[in-house]
């Protein structure tokens, strides 16, 4: 009976840190979007590995300022090509194709 009451005692205590720690959180939320998939995945382990996966890394305020510095960074590329593509397509109204300028 002893035993029995000291096991329940630590389940209750571990139930209590994963709660705290929010592993309850995670896990369950996990578990529901599986329910809540409409094509259910051919292999739940690897929807669960996938998910926790990307629950589990830390959100550290660094790394969310260079997420943001990079999608900055991405907007100013596509800015460049696409300003690079119109001069181009300007530069060929003054100036003949080079293939043209070779033969003359």
């Amino acid at each position: 009976m002893a035993n029995s009451k000291a096991t329940d005692s630590k389940r209750e205590q571990f139930r209590r840190y994963l709660e705290k720690s929010g592993v309850m959180d995670t896990l369950t939320k996990v578990l529901v979007a599986l329910y809540e998939e409409p094509e259910k995945p051919n292999c739940a382990l690897d929807f669960l590995k996938h998910h926790l996966g990307a629950a589990s890394a830390p959100e550290n305020p660094e790394v969310e300022a260079l997420r943001l510095e990079v999608a900055e960074a991405k907007e100013k590329y596509e800015a460049v090509l696409e300003e690079n593509r119109k001069l181009k397509a300007k530069l060929t109204q003054y100036e003949p194709p080079q293939e043209e300028k070779r033969g003359e």
